[in-house]
């Protein structure tokens, strides 16, 4: 069930993840999976806004809100070496005070805006490291 739960639209994550008050000294780890779009041109459309992308994906790295970022690839990236390095998506490990602000982050990156990332599976979850992580 709770699954399932992670797998509804973004938007209905969001209603049912927050909470009416949100203390400003509190930060929570979430982990975000943004899958890109399969139709023909995402690649393409990807590659395009990549640097816009990068820029401000750094900027919020620097002030610690995204810990940990990067690209999701096929398989064929590891086990052949002359496979071309495709990207398909997005991880994130973000620190942030709540699920909307981490929403809003998503909503807000050229990736999103241009249809890159399939909106409709991106998932935004609360994330409880077993290990200490290293930024912490």
């Amino acid at each position: 069930m709770f699954l399932r739960q992670l797998h509804r639209p973004l938007s209905q994550l969001t209603r049912a993840m927050s909470s009416g008050a949100s203390s400003a000294t509190i930060k929570h780890n979430f982990f975000v999976y943004a899958p890109d779009k399969t139709e023909p041109g995402t690649l393409q459309r990807r590659l395009s806004v990549r640097e816009t992308h990068l820029g401000g994906a750094k900027e919020r790295h620097e002030t610690g809100f995204i810990q940990i970022g990067g690209a999701i690839t096929t398989p064929e990236a590891i086990t052949n070496p002359d496979a071309p390095k495709n990207m398909v998506g997005s991880v994130f490990l973000i620190q942030a005070e709540s699920i909307d602000d981490v929403k809003k982050m998503i909503e807000n990156d050229i990736y999103y805006t241009s249809g890159v990332w399939d909106a409709d599976k991106i998932v935004i979850a609360p994330f409880f490291s077993a290990f200490p992580l290293p930024f912490q």
